[in-house]
């Protein structure tokens, strides 16, 4: 592979990464997926931490998370790779950091740590984990994050570079405020108007204890078709857009919002 990336390159309006969905498809399929996406210049690769699909046949084939990240941080230049997100309810916490920094190895210094509280309830009972309401499940996650900080710290070797922490998810009472707390980037789904109010609450947390908002970058999932809106979504405060790529992981839209990010 050359030594320059395209995301590296003139700057842009804004970023633009892609979640591939490591579904109902064949590794082949997805491997071919993720290069065609890094060759045209993406931000930031990222699959999704799930044990069956989300949708099309629920038996149909399913690829493990952090395995394939082990695999794009080898064979990828995007700036960025990760979880999106970790449902911290599947792995220790420790362990998570552990993986986590080995891939960060693996790739450089380019590892994403994102992080949530989960939700996909057949994953938890078909592998023997406690559900629970989603206060149990963010309590969790609460708990986690120092222990995930503190572990990182301790690893040898450490992370590659610094190793940004993304929280997904949009919960206006814990979630934000963890933000807040702990985080570098942050994903949500929604409207752009949704995704902006939230986001001004996400301001007010980081101005209640003494962190300046602009630390935090805001990402969301988004499905854009052109430039009305991309410049909606733009309003809204979003910097780091970021696709879904699914079978048959047709990259004429990834395309054009890459274009329109030079624009």
């Amino acid at each position: 592979m050359a030594d320059t990336h395209p995301a590296t390159g003139p700057a842009r309006r804004f970023k633009v990464g892609v979640t591939i969905h490591p579904q109902q498809c064949t590794i082949a399929e997805l491997r071919d997926a993720w290069r065609r996406a890094d060759e045209l210049g993406v931000d930031s690769i990222w699959f999704w931490d799930h044990f069956y699909p989300l949708y099309g046949n629920p038996e149909g084939n399913q690829f493990e998370c952090w395995s394939l990240l082990a695999a794009i941080a080898m064979d990828t230049r995007a700036p960025q790779i990760g979880p999106m997100v970790t449902s911290i309810g599947y792995r220790n916490p420790d362990l998570i950091a552990y993986m986590a920094g080995t891939i960060d190895q693996l790739s450089g210094g380019r590892f994403v740590l994102g992080l949530g509280a989960g939700w996909f309830e057949r994953d938890y009972y078909e592998y023997g984990y406690e559900f629970g309401d989603v206060r149990d499940r963010l309590r969790v996650l609460k708990q986690a994050l120092p222990r995930i900080k503190a572990r990182i710290g301790k690893l040898k070797p450490g992370p590659a570079g610094p190793m940004p922490i993304l929280i997904g998810g949009g919960g206006e009472k814990v979630t934000l405020r963890l933000v807040a707390e702990h985080a570098q980037m942050w994903n949500a789904l929604g409207s752009p108007d949704d995704y902006a109010r939230k986001s001004r609450i996400l301001d007010e947390n980081c101005r209640e204890i003494g962190r300046d908002p602009k630390e935090i970058e805001r990402t969301a999932n988004v499905s854009v078709s052109g430039p009305k809106q991309i410049n909606e979504w733009l309003d809204a405060g979003l910097e780091h857009f970021v696709l879904r790529l699914a079978k048959p992981f047709d990259t004429k839209p990834l395309e054009r919002v890459l274009k329109a990010s030079f624009g």
